[in-house]
């Protein structure tokens, strides 16, 4: 039996299934995806299919959430502070240009910042009547922002494209908020990210969330033996566990540990090799 670990959770599952073990200690890179040469065919079809992706509405599958929280995570635990970013829009606007705007904005940030990393996510205004359904992202990002120059830049940037405010002198303060989030405090980033991400449930005719290359490299996961969980039980830190009675299924169990004082350093393997990762 080995089991896989990432902050917070503990999955015990069976080998027999697969008949070997994980070839790697550390998973959940994008530096482990196997790369492969595109052919004349591939070509062709990924057109076709990205023609099919805009027409579809797309959301936030359950994988993608999960994949989202580990990764906004272990950006956390790199960094010794973070921003969180709300962009909204002076008016209505529709996802692709909503989503082509955002990628303007990101790329003038890493233009004009060092080690510029983030993670967006695409979330439905509810509670603005005049704009009801407006896409907004919300950003994570290790950047410092100077307020009154980004706030103006985002509202430059979205008149030169022609969304407009319905009042000429209107410039809402709350079209770039930003709040920074003390990245020690990992309950609070879990806060976050339940908040505007694990809800997060709408669909969109655009993409739905992103990261930057550095974020998605990240290491999210490592695997150990039961030895590794054993500790936790004596430290009284596993808030609930859940056993499978499927035989068929190779996970075994399911712990969900409480991250305090105690328990953080026992996730150090994890912290060291994303932040070797990083400087490289």
């Amino acid at each position: 039996m080995i089991v896989k670990n990432t902050y917070g959770t503990s999955v015990a599952f069976t080998t027999k299934p697969y008949g070997k073990k994980p070839k790697h200690e550390f998973t959940g890179s994008a530096l482990q995806r196997k790369k492969q040469e595109p052919t004349k065919n591939t070509k062709a079809k990924k057109k076709e299919s990205s023609k099919d992706k805009e027409k579809k509405e797309r959301s936030l599958s359950k994988r993608s959430k999960q994949k989202i929280r580990k990764k906004i995570t272990c950006f956390a635990r790199c960094y010794k502070r973070l921003s969180f970013v709300t962009l909204t829009f002076l008016n209505k606007v529709s996802d692709e240009e909503a989503v082509n705007l955002l990628r303007k904005f990101v790329d003038n940030a890493k233009k004009r910042s060092e080690d510029f990393q983030y993670v967006w996510v695409a979330e439905r205004q509810t509670k603005n009547d005049a704009f009801k359904g407006n896409v907004h992202f919300h950003m994570i990002t290790n950047k410092y922002w100077k307020i009154d120059k980004w706030w103006n830049y985002w509202i430059k940037l979205q008149q030169k494209n022609g969304i407009s405010p319905r009042d000429k002198n209107f410039k809402p303060s709350s079209a770039f908020d930003v709040k920074q989030l003390n990245s020690n405090n990992i309950r609070s980033i879990a806060s976050y990210v339940t908040k505007y991400v694990t809800k997060n449930n709408a669909k969109f005719k655009c993409q739905v969330w992103n990261c930057s290359r550095r974020v998605s490299e990240l290491y999210t996961d490592f695997y150990t033996t039961v030895e590794f969980t054993d500790q936790f039980k004596r430290m009284n830190a596993v808030l609930s566990e859940i056993t499978n009675t499927d035989k068929k299924s190779p996970v075994i169990n399911v712990k969900m540990i409480d991250l305090n004082r105690q328990t953080i350093p026992m996730y150090k393997r994890l912290d060291k090799k994303n932040k070797s990762a990083l400087k490289k």
